[in-house]
Formats: C-alpha cells, structure tokens, sequence
C-alpha cells in the first residue's frame, strides 16, 4: 500500500518562516499603520474610522469570494501554492505605499485642501488594496496545511506550531514598529511628528517581513490531491449554507455583537505610547523613568498572559463543562474591564502611573485577557462542531467555508469597533490639528495625562466599557445554542460509523487498484 504522503521537515520549517513573516506584516499595518494614521500624518477621526470600516468590512466579504477562487485554482502546482509564490511582492510594494503620503495637519494648517483630500484618498486605496492583497495571501497560507499532509497527527503538529509562529511574528512587530520608528526619528534629528522615521522603520520592516513570508512560497509542497477538488461551491451558495446553520448562525452573530473587544487590540499602543509615554514610546528609558518602564511593561504584559494562559487552561475546563457553558462564561470578563474604568475614573489624573495602582490595572487586565483567551478556544472548537452538525443534517461538510467564518468575524469586528473609535474621537475633537498641536505641546513638555485628560479619558473608555458591553451581549444568541454534549454524543456516532464505512470503501478500492497492478 502507498505510504501516506505529508510534509517533510524542511518543508514545515519553511512554512513557519513564512507564517512568522506573514504575521508581521499583519501587525505593521494593523498596528504601525494605524498609529502613523491617527497620531503622524494626522487623518480626520471620521474619515480615519470609515476608511478602516469599510476596508475591513470589505476583506470580510471578500474573504469567502477568495476560497471560492482557491477552490476553482488548479495548476501543476497546486491550488495554493501559486498565490504564496506571488503574492508577498504586491504585498510588500503596497504596503509601502501605504506610508508614502502627506501630512495632513500640516496640509490643513497650510490651507491646501486639494492636498488634504489627496492624503486621505491615498491612504483610502492604498489601504482597501492592502487588505484585498493580504486576504489573496492569508488564505491559501492557512489552507495548504490540508494539503501538506495527509496525516492527521501531522496536521495539527504544523497548525500548533504556526500559532506559535504567528504569536512571534506579531510580538516582533506590535511594539517595535512604534518604538523604533520615533528612535530613528530623533536619531536622524527628523522632525518630531516622526514622519519619516515611520516610512524608513516601516517599509525596512515590511521588505524583512514579505522576504519571510516568501519562504512559504518557495519551500511548501502540495502533497495531498482530494478526491473532491472539482466540487466547489458558490459565493451565493457557501453564504447560505453559513446562515442555514442555526447553530453557526447563532456563533457568528455572537462574534460580531463582542466587535468592541478589537478596541483593545487596535488602540492598545496608542494609550500605552500615550498615556505611559506622552507620546514618545522611547521616553520610559531616560533618566528617572524607572516607575514608568514598569507600568509600561505590566500593562503590556497582562492582556497578553491572561489570553495565553487560559487557551492552556480552557481544555482542562472543558472536561468538567461543556463547550457552551465554557464560551458563555467568557461575559465574566466584563467586571475587571469596568474595574479599570471606575479606578481610572476614581484615581487623580496620572493615577494609573503609580507602580502599585499599575500593578492593580494589569491585574485586573489580566482576567479581562483571560475571557478573549477563552473565546479564542471555544470558538475553534464549536466552529468544528458545527461543521460535523451541517454534515449530520445535510450529508455536506462545509470544513472552509466555516472556518472562512472565523476570519469574517475578525474583520467585520475591525470595522465595526473603528466606527466606534472614530465617533468618539471626533466627539472629544481627538483628531487631525488637535493631535498635531498635541504632539508638539507634549515635546514641549506637556503632559498627556493631565493636560489632556479628556483625550486620556475617551482611550481608557474605548478600551474598557465598550469591549465591557460586547463581551456581555455576546452570549446572548449562544444561551440556546443547540449543540448540547448529548446532541454531539448523538451525531459524533452516526459520522463516525460513515466515516469508518467511507473509509473501509477507500481502503478496498486501493487494494483491489493494487492487485490489478500486480497482475499486469
């Protein structure tokens, strides 16, 4: 019998070289490109906001339209490898574009408006671009796995470890794009709005990222032909096989009503370089900033462990509860999130840059972390069911176009909590001349914190009480979520003796396939 075909190991470490790099260039544009946006060249808070919701809204329809393009690719070199051959140079040269743009405070106190509507326009295209070229990317990255291998231990190997890879990627970008760019700034003797700085750092760091990211174009192989790669399903038809699911249904509304958690992700950097730095992330390293390092570090730390550390703890849970009980439990999350508001709310201004009440805030950070965490696990898991549900039910298992489904949420959240942040921001005047005259009173020696405590204020609100809301709404449609551990016992045994029937069959028709050659 042939031996089962899979990845070898040069193929897997090229594959995570690539993941890695992949993962960075995510997070120099979600990150860097957003802090360039609101806090360097200075855009509208509106126009900033529905640029960033329509792009993502936009990546989020476009992502089901891409797996129906994948599934009808076909070349001698597979269906995915093609697009991970070819699409980090597009990627690269876009996003690079994205930081070649005016100043657009500078514009407006200039009086050109032409200019000003140029800048805003060019950071428009070149970011929905950005987002079309990634998703051409970002899918057949995560959907070669299946196709690297045919083993299913092997599968779940490489998908472990790119969560690690992408965790590094991110880690070497979410932070240092900032920090780095305003370093090289002052470095230079460049202006203080840090504008080239951000266009040296930020395209340096792009060509790193994409040549990574070019490894798994290079170094993965398609070794796994399915018997099904003809059968392929609309756009149409795979967003109605999405919402005729009552129980994917239900996840996917959930997912969207807790978009204001993304808030945190998005503004995190800016309330940190901000709040902590008065907006030079460099400052914390100077003479006398030794309280201020720590907080900075505890802050940036806390969300981040409590999320990894209940992805570790949430599969221990689950044997004691089911999936549902453990996902909706995830609400809990909302009370150190309100904690932290009503201490920032309660503290003088500059409280939260106090060493013991920093330590209270990551605390507390901490346990709001943990309820992402959870919902990070449980959502995979109860997507997967629902996969085995719409097979039970229908004879057809929609594996891509549910899990296309993770990814949708993620962006349409995106879109959704800029929508929030940019309305806010214009509501308090967070934006364009305001953040230019900020900056510069802030290198003058301003402080963030208590000579503008209403900017300060609406950060700590978007962080905190909207994701607060999201987390709590959120569980609403799962509290009757029909797949109950006795409605999985059910199914999970009618699939599995198809499954061993279906398999028995291949198996059969192999041998028979083998003895006709032994024959000739």
């Amino acid at each position: 019998m042939e031996q089962l075909r899979t990845y070898t190991k040069k193929e897997a470490r090229m594959y995570l070289t690539g993941m890695a790099g992949q993962n960075m260039i995510y997070n120099i544009v979600n990150t860097g490109l957003y802090f360039y946006f609101q806090n360097v060249i200075c855009l509208p808070a509106v126009a900033l906001g529905w640029i960033m919701a329509i792009a993502r809204v936009w990546d989020a329809v476009n992502d089901p339209m891409m797996g129906v393009l994948v599934d009808r690719t076909h070349t001698k070199y597979g269906k995915c490898k093609p697009y991970l051959m070819y699409v980090p140079l597009a990627v690269l040269i876009i996003t690079c574009a994205a930081f070649f743009n005016g100043n657009y405070a500078a514009l407006k106190m200039a009086g050109e408006t032409t200019k000003c509507m140029l800048v805003v326009a060019w950071a428009a295209v070149s970011y929905i671009l950005w987002g079309m070229t990634y998703t051409i990317g970002d899918i057949p990255l995560w959907g070669v796995i299946s196709r690297m291998s045919e083993v299913e231990e092997d599968r779940v190997k490489l998908i472990s470890w790119a969560r690690i890879a992408a965790a590094i990627g991110a880690m070497l970008s979410v932070v240092t794009v900032v920090a780095i760019a305003q370093g090289v700034n002052g470095a230079m003797g460049l202006p203080d709005n840090a504008q080239k700085g951000f266009i040296v750092v930020g395209c340096a760091f792009t060509i790193v990222a994409c040549i990574l990211f070019e490894c798994a174009g290079i170094g993965v192989k398609e070794h796994v032909r399915l018997s099904n790669d003809d059968e392929t399903k609309g756009f149409f038809d795979s967003i109605k096989i999405m919402w005729s699911c009552s129980p994917f249904r239900k996840l996917m509304i959930s997912g969207v009503l807790r978009s204001p958690i993304q808030l945190f992700n998005t503004l995190i950097i800016t309330l940190a370089t901000y709040y902590y730095c008065d907006g030079n992330m460099g400052s914390i390293f100077g003479a006398g900033k030794t309280k201020i390092l720590i907080c900075v570090v505890l802050f940036a730390l806390a969300y981040g462990l409590g999320t990894f550390g209940s992805t570790l703890i949430v599969p221990l849970l689950m044997k004691k509860w089911d999936v549902k009980t453990v996902y909706n439990s995830s609400a809990l999350s909302a009370i150190p999130m309100i904690l932290v508001f009503l201490l920032y709310i309660a503290l003088p201004d500059g409280g939260f840059k106090e060493v013991g009440w920093g330590a209270v805030v990551a605390f507390l950070l901490l346990f709001a972390g943990a309820g992402q965490g959870v919902v990070n696990v449980c959502q995979t898991v109860m997507i997967a069911d629902c996969v085995d549900y719409e097979e039970y039910h229908t004879n057809y298992r929609p594996d891509g176009v549910f899990f296309s489904g993770q990814s949708f949420i993620t962006k349409l959240s995106t879109g959704i909590s800029s929508l929030i942040s940019a309305y806010v921001f214009a509501y308090v005047g967070y934006t364009d001349i305001n953040i230019s005259k900020m900056n510069e009173a802030l290198n003058a020696g301003a402080s963030f914190a208590l000579d503008f405590s209403k900017y300060s204020n609406a950060m700590w609100f978007l962080v905190t009480i909207p994701a607060a809301i999201g987390m709590v709404i959120a569980i609403l449609p799962t509290l009757k979520y029909e797949i109950t551990p006795a409605v999985r016992e059910e199914f999970s045994a009618v699939l599995k003796k198809k499954h061993d029937e279906a398999e028995a069959k291949f198996l059969a028709e192999q041998a028979g396939e083998a003895a006709a050659e032994d024959a000739e």
